[in-house]
């Protein structure tokens, strides 16, 4: 393999603000510590995580590059002391806590997957973010089982697409509401049993309808606000609220006299900052559980658009549209 160079572009965050503060800027390739591999990236996702540290409310982890970035597809080019999982010319997809943004990467070798097969560069570059989300906070946490009703917000976004169509296939009815009837119907066709546009409907009383007055079983949420009581209200007894987000805010004026009387159970948790080995046992589970469904077809990732890395900014100001169906991906060039 050819010397590899010792700088490297990436794009850097000026200053707070809005896209156009993302810039390329240009800074040294990283070197792989024990357990680490470095990355050659070729694609990168682009989540909302990312929106949130470009505006100042979300700082990168001790430790991790002050530039975006939390998922990555692309080649080994480097190992470091212990390393010995990926040789060098294994295409891995891996989960970061930041950095991706980059022409290269590092990440320890068990953050990182087999590039699951059957999928294009892009397409395995927005795996990770999502996918380890939606597996440990629905899930893990969540504890979704076969039979049961799920409800997931947002069901258009990456994380809403990922999680319909897990939650499906694992044998979950699934409820979602989106912004649209054209979204709607995209969730629809992802398997949702049931998609109500939240703009024309009241999502509690369609989710109490569909369900004959049950209630839901998990939920996921990630827009907090107002939408903390009423998921609390369209919960059925013992029901599962996975907080992972706050849209709308992370303040709510809630009555928690449901919390007792249907004994519910409402957590939340963040990934980006989670231990080298918490990120591990998710990965091993994926890799058993859901791996073979990305290879098969039967899950898929679905792709909104893709922009050239210096075109993060353009990028960034889709998924702030709030328009976009799916994954948002920067390609990185050769």
């Amino acid at each position: 393999m050819s010397a590899l160079p010792t700088t490297m572009n990436v794009v850097a965050i000026r200053k707070p603000g809005g896209p156009d503060v993302l810039v390329i800027e240009e800074r040294p390739v990283p070197q792989p510590g024990p357990g680490e591999i470095l990355v050659q990236v070729a694609a990168a996702g682009v989540n909302r995580p990312d929106v949130i540290q470009r505006t100042g409310g979300y700082p990168p982890p001790k430790g991790a590059p002050e530039w975006p970035g939390l998922e990555i597809f692309g080649t080994v080019v480097g190992r470091g002391e212990g390393a010995n999982l990926y040789p060098e010319g294994t295409e891995i997809v891996a989960l970061l806590a930041g950095g991706g943004y980059a022409e290269y990467a590092v990440v320890h070798e068990t953050n990182a997957l087999p590039a699951p097969q059957g999928l294009s560069p892009v397409e395995a570059a927005g795996v990770c973010e999502t996918f380890f989300t939606v597996w440990h906070n629905v899930f893990q946490r969540g504890a979704l089982k076969e039979g049961e009703t799920f409800l997931v917000h947002g069901g258009t976004s990456g994380i809403g697409t990922t999680a319909i169509q897990l939650a499906k296939a694992f044998g979950a009815r699934v409820i979602t509401t989106a912004g649209s009837n054209d979204k709607c119907e995209v969730c629809r066709q992802l398997g949702a049993d049931l998609a109500i546009n939240y703009r024309e409907e009241d999502f509690v009383k369609a989710a109490k309808d569909f369900t004959q007055g049950k209630g839901v079983d998990v939920i996921l949420d990630m827009v907090g606000g107002d939408y903390i009581a009423k998921n609390h209200a369209v919960a059925g007894t013992e029901g599962r609220i996975v907080q992972i987000a706050f849209l709308r805010g992370a303040k709510a004026e809630v009555d928690f006299t449901r919390l007792m009387l249907k004994r519910l159970h409402h957590t939340g948790s963040t990934l980006r900052s989670r231990s080298v080995e918490d990120k591990a046992a998710i990965a091993a589970e994926l890799k058993e559980r859901v791996w073979p469904l990305l290879a098969s077809g039967q899950v898929k990732v679905i792709m909104d658009s893709t922009y050239p890395l210096a075109e993060a900014a353009k990028a960034h100001a889709r998924l702030d549209e709030g328009s976009h169906v799916g994954k948002v991906v920067l390609t990185v060039a050769a």
